[in-house]
């Protein structure tokens, strides 16, 4: 009653018939909520007051379903991958980690109060299911010659949960429209970061340093070391970064965005308006040019590739008359240069990543089944770490580990395939687009892996669940494509095992 009575004494006051009393009031809740707000930026800062509310909403919207929770996973390993609290726990929380956390906080949540009773698997999660225990008796075993240290444990867990992020997406993403949301905001996300890495590559160094040097309330680097350069020598040309930290990581996601670009270029129902798709992978494609990635710049192409020898073969032709303009164009020949030294092996970096591979093959001839764990090396004459994912799982999980990987790649493509073959047959011009973005994208990041590192590294856990989040979308748009009825007189679908 006697709330009641309040709000009713309130508007009275707002709303009654003395006007003074009304803007007087009004002019005071005005005044007090700028001192709030005032002290509130007084106490925290600018930066991490805009940081807070931001994340508080965003926060909130998470809790009312998945698809916000993947749209803040995207958005953050996109924009700010590295970006942290500022608050010491033992460890600080990044952004990235928060969001993983109650992504998969709303998802179990649901299994516990009983909305979702389905719990969707399939044989291809079977095989993951035997991939992560894999990777958590190698990491247990790799104990026995290394100490446990906080920082191993918390990388090692969120590799974890980015492998895991497959089942996420399998069992929520169930329709073409909820992955068309997931993959439009992945599309924005990576083609901002990629008009920041240009921005940052095209104003003056001072500036760039300035800029990326406020991160660093959020444990970023600061100070000059923040820019890059080919070789790490600063007479040779800068390499772009945006807010990556590392440029062959941005070049990782510009392969990623650039797969899941390509198709809309020719789609009949693209993500975006054409025009837009146009100009999102220009600036995409610019960007992964600016950072000299070798191994992305070919991974993006085999992406690229795939799409114009699957379904669009006029892609073919652009093709070709972008690799004309990128041999002849004088702005390039840089570039071209030190491709060529790459394939021939002339240049400092390719024979640093070349001396690599021999001590990688040395360590896994001695540990070939199921690799020295992720924490370290048993002998003082090895060292964990190389510049291709699949060695780098080789090292800490063994063949067998690979093995199964690569088990499970074939499996998922297989998937895929049938999956796609079946769209086409219903030329299904929904979902055909994006499972031929995502898997472009993923077959980008499988090619880069080969001389490139961090879509297994657990330096990298934004790079990791981005590539598992292509995974389990790729699954997802298979999973859709063979469970919708097949294009026959036949009453009822097949039974579908993906």
């Amino acid at each position: 009653m006697r709330a009641n009575r309040a709000v009713d004494r309130l508007q009275g006051i707002f709303f009654g018939r003395d006007r003074r009393l009304a803007l007087a009031a009004l002019a005071l809740t005005i005044i007090g909520a700028g001192l709030l707000v005032g002290a509130y930026v007084a106490a925290l800062g600018p930066l991490l007051a805009v940081a807070f509310s931001i994340a508080l909403v965003a926060g909130l919207l998470m809790l009312r379903s998945t698809q916000w929770g993947f749209f803040a996973v995207v958005t953050v390993a996109c924009l700010l991958p590295f970006g942290a609290l500022p608050v010491d726990i033992g460890f600080r929380p990044t952004f990235l980690d928060l969001a993983l956390v109650v992504l998969y906080f709303v998802w179990v949540s649901a299994y516990v109060t009983g909305r979702r009773k389905e719990f969707t698997a399939t044989p291809l999660g079977w095989t993951v299911f035997l991939f992560l225990a894999l990777a958590c008796a190698s990491f247990i075993a790799g104990l026995t010659h290394t100490r446990l240290t906080m920082y191993v444990l918390r990388h090692f867990a969120e590799i974890l949960i980015a492998i895991g992020l497959f089942f996420v997406v399998l069992n929520t993403i169930r329709t073409p429209a909820q992955l068309r949301q997931v993959l439009q905001v992945t599309a924005l996300a990576g083609t901002a970061e990629a008009a920041i890495g240009i921005f940052l590559y095209l104003i003056p160094p001072e500036w760039s340093i300035r800029l990326l040097s406020a991160l660093g309330r959020f444990n970023y680097p600061t100070g000059a070391g923040v820019l890059r350069y080919i070789e790490d020598n600063p007479e040779l040309p800068m390499r772009a970064i945006g807010t990556s930290v590392d440029p062959n990581v941005l070049g990782g996601l510009m392969v990623l965005i650039g797969g899941l670009l390509v198709p809309q270029l020719f789609a009949r129902r693209p993500l975006f308006p054409r025009w837009m798709s146009a100009g999102m992978l220009f600036l995409v494609v610019t960007c992964l040019y600016l950072t000299y990635s070798r191994a992305a710049l070919l991974g993006f192409v085999a992406g690229a590739f795939l799409v114009a020898l699957l379904r669009y073969r006029k892609l073919l032709i652009l093709l070709v008359i972008a690799g004309l303009l990128f041999l002849l164009l004088p702005q390039t020949q840089a570039y071209v240069v030190r491709l060529i030294e790459g394939l021939q092996a002339q240049d400092r970096a390719t024979q640093m990543r070349l001396g690599e591979y021999k001590d990688a093959f040395i360590l896994i001839s001695r540990y070939p089944w199921f690799g020295v764990g992720f924490a370290g090396t048993p002998d003082i004459d090895t060292y964990l770490g190389v510049s291709s994912a699949y060695l780098l799982m080789a090292e800490q999980m063994g063949l067998v580990g690979v093995g199964v990987f690569l088990l499970f790649l074939v499996r998922l493509y297989l998937a895929v395939w049938r999956g796609w073959r079946r769209l086409r047959a219903q030329d299904n011009e929904e979902l055909e687009p994006l499972m031929l973005g995502v898997w472009a994208g993923l077959s980008g990041a499988l090619v880069a892996g080969v001389l490139d590192h961090y879509f297994f590294n657990f330096d990298f856990p934004h790079s990791v669940t981005l590539f598992w989040l292509f995974i389990g979308c790729c699954a997802a748009a298979a999973y859709m494509a063979l469970r919708a009825p097949a294009p026959s007189s036949h009453s009822g679908g097949p039974h579908v095992a993906v």
